[in-house]
Formats: structure tokens, sequence, C-alpha cells
């Protein structure tokens, strides 16, 4: 299988999970902005969203929304603990965690990006999401991952997204129980290793 990913994207996350789940993929970069492949191709043929990430299927399906390719990446694999097979409240609380982080969290870093948002909004922006972040804080003083004492699918999600802080000079600090969390997944092999993916592929941009 593909995935069309891009660095510092929500993208890693998928690459996370695959590599958690044992699942490899040929990681296929893009370049978001231009919406073109290092082949010169067009992006936009692949997901005429424009976005990433995407994952190609052996059956040659494309699948886009990191939040569902994560669940279905996890289902291939349901042995790995990443995702609760079946009608069971064990799987939908971990999927509650996933719109929580998407809706909330994702979006909510959304407008930081934008250089077209006007000063004052990226300040309403980062009061929201410092509300967000507080109440993360929270939830995490009592337990290790988002879902009890064992990392999911969220986890990948969560640490991708929340990680953005450093990119907008949020102060992580001042959430002790958080920035333990992501100290604690960083600490993960398949968080190591999709990381150093990402800065190999950084650094090969900037030698070109």
């Amino acid at each position: 299988m593909k995935l069309y990913l891009t660095p510092t994207a929500c993208s890693l996350a998928v690459d996370i999970v695959a590599r958690e789940a044992g699942i490899p993929l040929e990681l296929i970069w893009v370049d978001v902005r231009a919406k073109k492949l290092k082949d010169g191709g067009d992006y936009f043929a692949i997901n005429p969203k424009g976005q990433v990430p995407t994952l190609e299927t052996d059956a040659g399906e494309l699948l886009t929304e990191g939040p569902v390719i994560v669940q279905y990446l996890a289902d291939m694999k349901p042995g790995s603990g990443l995702l609760a097979a079946g009608a069971v409240m064990d799987r939908y609380r971990v999927i509650e965690w996933l719109n929580f982080i998407g809706s909330e969290l994702h979006k909510g870093f959304t407008p930081l990006f934008r250089p077209t948002t006007p000063p004052a909004y990226r300040v309403l922006a980062i009061e929201n999401l410092n509300k967000r972040l507080a109440w993360l804080d929270t939830v995490l003083s009592g337990r290790e991952y988002l879902h009890g004492d064992r990392f999911t699918i969220a986890d990948a999600y969560c640490y991708t997204i929340v990680m953005w802080s450093h990119v907008h000079d949020i102060d992580l600090s001042q959430w002790p129980s958080l920035n333990a969390y992501l100290e604690r997944i960083e600490q993960r092999e398949s968080v190591r290793a999709a990381l150093n993916a990402e800065r190999q592929e950084i650094a090969a941009r900037a030698a070109a």
C-alpha cells in the first residue's frame, strides 16, 4: 500500500499507526502547496481535495481523511489493540476521541496556518485551543493514554495535532500531564521511526 503524505502534517498519524500495526507502507511524499508529486505528477489526480493523507490500497482503492484511514489500518490488524473490533463501547470511546481531536483540535489549529487570518482572530483561536489543551491536561492527569492504559489510534492523532503547538509558540509546559503524555508517546519506536522519515524528507527538500 502507498501513503501520500507531507512533513509536519496530520498524515504523520497514519504513518505512526501503520508502524504500530506492522503494516508496511510505501511513503509517497507530496508538495501540498504546489499539489505536485516528486515525479512532477499532479496530486489532484490522486486526491481531488488536494490534501494529505491519502492511502492507496493494494487493490487500487483510494481512501482519504486521516481518522478514517487509521481506523481502516487498525481493523486490518485487530490483534494490535489499536482499536477494538465490533460494536463494543471500547471501540466507540476511541472513535469519540478521534472526533474530538478532529473537530476541536485539528480544526482549531487551522486558522493559525493561514497567512490571511487576522491577528485578532489568531488570538481568539489560541485562546480556544488553550481551553481544549487545559482540559486534555486534566484528563491525562489520571491516565497514561487517552483511553486508559493502552496506546490507540486516537493517541497517534492527538500527538500529531498537539505537537503543532510548537509551530505556533503555544507553551505546553503549563500543562504538565499533557506534556508528559507527549513525551511518553515520542518514546515509542513507531513514532521515532515516523519522525525520522519526516526529517529525512525535510533534509532532502532542503538539499534539492
